[in-house]
């Protein structure tokens, strides 16, 4: 008897309508005319994955020292670089590996962004239960980009005009902020303002995850899919 195979995977076509992607585009081929042929994609990733690591242990030391944040800040660079870097190499050298580089590159992204939340949230400025509901918001449109880019070949990288690299954007004017404000109580007591941003960012991506999940949904029964 002969099995038949299931149905091919739909070619994925990358969305990425942030509003720094083009100025983002042209900067990353730049540099990625100028890389040293020694370096590679992996060793890119792995360069990412330190300055994620870089950026929890700034966090997780300012409960002895605030001035560890700026150990953060320069992780988020280094995070920023590795991560943005690693592909882009790949297709400029015309070197992808779309299996290999897909599974390996969203793997470290999940790590990352444990890595990240986790530090936030053991350090003195935000709460642990925050930190993890936003990590939870960020995990869950994370899985709506993955399934999205199964079931309808559309693989989303940003939301509301805003991808990975505004958030670092964000997120290093939250560490200076942390530096200049520090974490005495505020105006709303045992909740900090920090909290409160935090909480709102997780907030709204899981709202933008039930938003998108509707959505995408109703569109595959509109198909018969």
């Amino acid at each position: 008897m002969i099995k038949k195979s299931g149905p091919s995977p739909r070619p994925v076509r990358r969305i990425q309508a942030n509003v720094l992607a083009s100025s983002e585009r042209r900067l990353l081929t730049w540099l990625c005319a100028r890389m040293p042929a020694w370096v590679t994609p992996d060793s890119l990733t792995a360069c990412g994955m330190a300055g994620a690591m870089a950026v929890f242990a700034g966090y997780w030391a300012s409960q002895a020292d605030a001035s560890w944040l700026w150990l953060s800040i320069l992780g988020y660079v280094v995070q920023w670089f590795g991560d943005s870097m690693d592909g882009s190499l790949a297709r400029y050298r015309a070197i992808e590996r779309p299996q290999y580089g897909y599974f390996i590159d969203h793997s470290c992204d999940g790590i990352a962004t444990i890595l990240i939340l986790a530090g936030i949230g053991l350090s003195p400025f935000v709460r642990l239960d925050v930190a993890l509901f936003a990590l939870a918001g960020y995990l869950l449109l994370s899985i709506h980009a993955y399934l999205s880019a199964r079931v309808s070949g559309e693989f989303k990288l940003s939301y509301l005009a805003a991808g990975p690299t505004e958030l670092r954007l964000l997120l290093i004017g939250l560490t200076l902020a942390m530096l200049r404000l520090g974490s005495a109580p505020g105006a709303f007591g045992a909740i900090s303002g920090f909290d409160l941003l935090v909480g709102a960012v997780g907030s709204i991506l899981v709202l933008l995850f039930m938003i998108q999940t509707f959505v995408t949904a109703r569109r595959l029964a509109s198909l018969g899919e």
